[in-house]
């Protein structure tokens, strides 16, 4: 008889095209069996059973910030990757720009890569920047293994990490385009936001209504027409990166029946919080582009629904509370970013499963498959199946909870999400095979973390 690190048994398991009640043995970080509909007839070191509960591939969050080197109080590689696995992400793509030195050539990423090494309890990849001093580093940063190019149409908020002015982003493409990599953008207008920023800063408007005002979708709509006239020229492949309306999406999607290479990301945030919340909740859910009102937020769920969506990811940028603080009223002052690499599944689970009936197949696709497949991580990631890594989250739909400060692993225990009641929860993520996170605790080896 066989005998196998770990088997999973009696749980139901989620494909693109199912969902099938079964056993998975794994051996070696892979899985080496997939059994469905009848006990699989072998031996392992330690079994789970998961009856009753779905077994789904883990999560690819394909947009996190997690500042290290050089910024590790706003958060770090230990606080973020513990908080994916609490979430059901077993493997993420950390964004260069928060980074003391940033992630803009070669020996910046081998800074960054072995913080990761060090203390990641998940997979990880990384993002190159793509800034006006690095054009002549962008071959290096790809033979070096970055999945892809980050650039901000706007300025980005770091000061050492500078927006793309037209000709540098044009340039840039065309180098991306020469290697066969992927640029992925930050699109807003900096013309639009930054006089209308001005006019109502002027004028002592500093609401959150007004802040939300002066970044418009409009903003948004002009960047990514203008971006996707660059890769119809230069022929590069392009990502655009937490879409806030389906009318953004829309221009994207009507790029690709042109023929242009382009795919379109957005996050929980836009499908979950409101106007309303960044009224209620202050800095906490401050983040750019803004959050909309409820009726852009239903047409995103269409657009999820109706499949113009490529990539649901979290965009995690965490910062200590005072930094989100609003002072005297003025939300422009805060630091603009969400806190919630933690939550993503379950936000899909509650507001996209339960609430508006959307196929668990879905949302397998749009936060583990779709980004595996994208990024060229298919078919080691993104699906369960022989051969395939073995990750996976376990999740049980039956149990709810309202999620408090104390459940989260960042380091800076804030979120809008805190005091939400969800419905679907983790209770067992693993990585290559290794049991990372189980029922509310870190497993690190032999180390077992709870948080605080």
């Amino acid at each position: 008889m066989t005998t196998y690190d770990l088997i999973i048994r009696n749980g139901n398991i989620v494909s693109l095209e199912s969902i099938v009640q079964g056993d998975i043995a794994i051996k070696d970080g892979k899985i080496k069996e997939v059994s469905i509909g009848k006990n699989l007839e072998a031996n392992a070191a330690r079994e789970i059973n998961a009856e009753g509960q779905h077994i789904l591939p883990g999560l690819v969050d394909t947009h996190v910030h997690f500042n290290e080197p050089g910024r590790t109080e706003w958060e770090g590689v230990q606080t973020g990757s513990r908080s994916l696995a609490a979430g059901g992400v077993t493997t993420y793509f950390d964004m260069p720009l928060n980074s003391t030195p940033p992630t803009i050539n070669k020996e910046n990423l081998e800074l960054k890569r072995a913080c990761s090494e060090e203390k990641s309890v998940v997979n990880y990849y990384f993002w190159g920047g793509l800034v006006p001093e690095n054009i002549e580093n962008i071959k290096e940063l790809h033979e070096s293994g970055v999945i892809g190019f980050k650039a901000f149409m706007s300025p980005s908020g770091i000061a050492d990490f500078n927006h793309v002015d037209d000709i540098t982003i044009f340039k840039g493409m065309n180098e991306i385009a020469s290697i066969g990599s992927l640029l992925a953008v930050h699109a807003e207008s900096t013309v639009i936001c930054d006089q209308l920023a001005e006019a109502k800063q002027n004028q002592n408007k500093t609401s959150a209504k007004d802040f939300a005002e002066s970044r418009p979708i409009i903003s948004e709509i002009e960047a990514v027409r203008r971006i996707i006239s660059y890769a119809e020229t230069t022929g590069c492949k392009l990502h655009v990166v937490h879409a806030s309306s389906r009318k953004v999406v829309e221009i994207i999607n009507e790029a690709k029946q042109r023929g242009v290479d382009i795919t379109v990301e957005t996050c929980p945030h836009y499908l979950s919080l409101t106007l309303k919340d960044l009224e209620e909740k202050g800095g906490v859910a401050k983040c750019c582009p803004p959050l909309r009102d409820d009726q852009e937020v239903e047409q995103l769920w269409k657009a999820v629904e109706n499949g113009e969506i490529d990539v649901i990811a979290s965009d995690h940028s965490p910062a200590p509370a005072y930094m989100k603080d609003v002072v005297n009223g003025d939300f422009f002052k805060a630091w603009g970013g969400i806190s919630g690499a933690q939550s993503t599944l379950n936000i899909m689970l509650t507001e996209g499963h339960f609430n508006r009936h959307l196929p668990l197949e879905k949302i397998v696709e749009l936060t583990s498959t779709n980004p595996a497949k994208l990024f060229g991580l298919y078919p080691h990631k993104g699906v369960i199946a022989v051969d395939s890594d073995a990750d996976l989250a376990i999740v049980n739909l039956n149990e709810s909870f309202e999620l408090k400060k104390e459940d989260l692993f960042y380091r800076h225990q804030h979120s809008p999400y805190v005091g939400r009641e969800f419905k679907g929860k983790v209770t067992t993520t693993i990585v290559n095979g290794n049991v990372v996170f189980e029922n509310g605790r870190i497993t690190v080896g032999e180390e077992i973390v709870i948080n605080s």
